[in-house]
């Protein structure tokens, strides 16, 4: 497959490629109620932006850019919301849970092959936190300007991250932050399913949900230095730089039932 995907920037700006028309004034405006009224209390649960490539179990090659928007349910379980753009008007393309080898392990055979890993995904730097508008100025602090209150469970990590912003500057911050993250996500099987088609130019969600794995190495990704350059022009990464950072990332020994539409598609070459 030589075919470019969509890529996010104009998937989530092009409204063009969703059937329907434009969002009125009264739909707006109930938006707005609703936002001012609502708790919206799961999204609020979103902690980890992340970035990476998918591809179809049933046709491995043909691939998808999926932005992740993750949660944890508990220290083994995450889950995570997938849109095609970190754009407002995003379309949501899919879901992909994410749980610890203990628990992979508990599964039965024909189970743990709709998983797979993240080896790959993580050493090669294809997978990434885009860093959004990090800056010194943006590190956390209470109304005085001073830290963030040490008092609050989590404000001992905040006055740390607002530190280390000043100390070594955004860039190198994130960079740290984001490789630490990759050191558990490394170990992480992932269960995902497609629901909207983008890749195909599909208006709507058509058709049954697709499960989709993950590339297990680069020879298996359409022209991957094209692709994840581009990718990296529009978010501000850089895959050759992480893949470095990550070099001293352990790879964990990947479960013989993981990734199993790779190994299907080996059998019928």
């Amino acid at each position: 497959m030589d075919a470019m995907p969509t890529t996010n920037a104009t998937a989530g700006e092009n409204v063009e490629q969703v059937a329907g028309d434009h969002i009125g004034m009264k739909d707006r405006v109930l938006e707005t109620g609703a936002g001012a009224l609502q708790s919206f209390a799961p999204f609020k649960n979103i902690c980890a932006h992340l970035n990476a490539f998918h591809t179809y179990a049933s046709e491995p090659g043909r691939f998808v850019e999926a932005n992740h928007y993750c949660a944890h349910l508990t220290h083994n379980v995450r889950q995570c919301i997938l849109y095609d753009s970190p754009h407002a008007n995003a379309r949501l393309i899919g879901i992909e849970y994410m749980i610890t080898p203990d628990l992979y392990a508990t599964l039965d055979q024909k189970e743990r092959r709709l998983w797979h890993s993240h080896v790959f995904e993580v050493k090669s730097g294809m997978l990434i936190m885009p860093a959004g508008n990090l800056t010194t100025s943006s590190a956390p602090s209470t109304q005085d300007g001073s830290n963030t209150h040490q008092s609050h469970p989590i404000g001992s990590v905040l006055s740390g991250l607002a530190d280390a912003v000043k100390s070594l500057g955004p860039q190198q911050t994130w960079e740290a932050a984001e490789t630490t993250e990759m050191e558990g996500v490394v170990e992480l099987y992932g269960k995902i399913y497609h629901l909207w088609q983008t890749d195909r130019g599909d208006q709507l969600p058509l058709g049954e949900p697709q499960l989709m794995t993950s590339f297990t190495e680069a020879s298996q990704f359409p022209n991957f230095e094209q692709v994840v350059g581009e990718r990296d022009s529009r978010m501000g990464g850089d895959w050759k730089r992480k893949k470095e950072l990550r070099a001293y990332i352990r790879e964990p020994e990947i479960h013989a039932d993981a990734d199993w539409a790779w190994k299907e598609r080996r059998k019928s070459l």
